[in-house]
């Protein structure tokens, strides 16, 4: 009896949980409970130290310089980097205690810095954030960043909304700052926190370019800090043309003024995804990009000291 009874306990913690009709499924590792471990050795010019960095995924420890590669669909800023003969890591995203004792994701913009002894001090602003793809390791440039990461998982169901627990640190409201390597500069201006969650029906033409339709649109920006975690914030999914729904915002559009992310095609090459238009409201999606940062600003800019912390990441049906 005791095994049958310790049996249906297990069965029942694998099940959706059911509130008010809705089916809510947290997405792979969605607990944020899980992480890898990785420590990289630095190179001799920068301090030879070795640095941890974390990936949301199967529980590891990995001690050796080398890109990570698992059974998990999540990636983030965190970075192992090889450029010019330099192997230098950048860790914005790191695993914290969240509200109910488990483990969080905690996503902060900050300054990284790089020290070439007796050459130059190198100062870059990442944001924190954790996505949906992976980035291809070892990083090799700083020019355009979005280019090196695979945005975007195969994907085919149709949620209502993309429902997590968060909370949100903004001390510096109202201070913008771009800093990239040499070029460093604070202005006024305001930054927010992004969630997106979009579906996409991708294809790819007879040369090699990745055109996509968008399916569903949930997105929105966090703006103020709170005083506490919000449980089971609730972001609906749009279907169709969403510029035709009462909660559209214009963050959400597609195209050249909108999302401008990578793939890469069935020759290994890194191309856009190029949104063309949206979607029958009915239209079954191929591939969801799920984002979620301290920072919607676009790279080497947003707010010091910005902070996100996210849990129980789910899809509702």
């Amino acid at each position: 009896m005791k095994q049958l009874s310790a049996t249906l306990i297990t069965l029942l913690l694998l099940l959706p949980t059911i509130t008010n009709g809705q089916t809510k499924k947290y997405v792979q590792y969605g607990k944020m409970d899980s992480w890898c471990v990785r420590d990289i050795k630095e190179s001799p010019i920068i301090g030879s130290k070795t640095k941890r960095i974390y990936n949301i995924g199967p529980k590891d420890t990995i001690r050796i310089n080398k890109a990570y590669r698992a059974n998990t669909p999540w990636s983030s800023s965190n970075a192992y980097a090889r450029v010019a003969g330099v192997t230098k890591t950048s860790c914005t995203v790191t695993p914290d205690a969240s509200w109910d004792g488990s483990k969080c994701a905690k996503l902060e913009t900050k300054i990284e810095e790089l020290k070439v002894a007796g050459i130059a001090n190198i100062k870059i602003l990442v944001s924190g954030t954790i996505f949906w793809g992976h980035i291809f390791e070892p990083i090799k440039t700083a020019n355009n960043p979005y280019s090196l990461m695979n945005w975007g998982v195969p994907f085919t169901e149709r949620p209502k909304a993309l429902v997590l627990d968060y909370k949100s640190s903004m001390p510096n409201k109202g201070t913008l700052t771009k800093c990239k390597v040499t070029s460093h500069s604070t202005c006024a201006g305001d930054d927010a926190h992004q969630v997106i969650f979009v579906l996409q029906k991708r294809w790819e033409d007879e040369e090699g370019r990745i055109h996509a339709l968008r399916v569903g649109t949930a997105m929105t920006r966090i703006e103020k800090p709170s005083s506490g975690w919000v449980k089971n914030f609730r972001v609906p999914v749009i279907y169709g043309d969403a510029t035709q729904n009462a909660g559209y915002k214009d963050y959400m559009k597609f195209g050249p003024n909108g999302l401008t992310y990578y793939t890469r095609n069935s020759k290994g090459k890194p191309v856009k995804i190029e949104e063309e238009g949206w979607a029958d409201a009915n239209e079954t999606p191929t591939h969801a990009m799920m984002i979620i940062g301290a920072s919607y600003h676009e790279a080497w800019v947003g707010t010091i000291g910005n902070t996100l912390w996210v849990d129980n990441i789910a899809l509702e049906y």
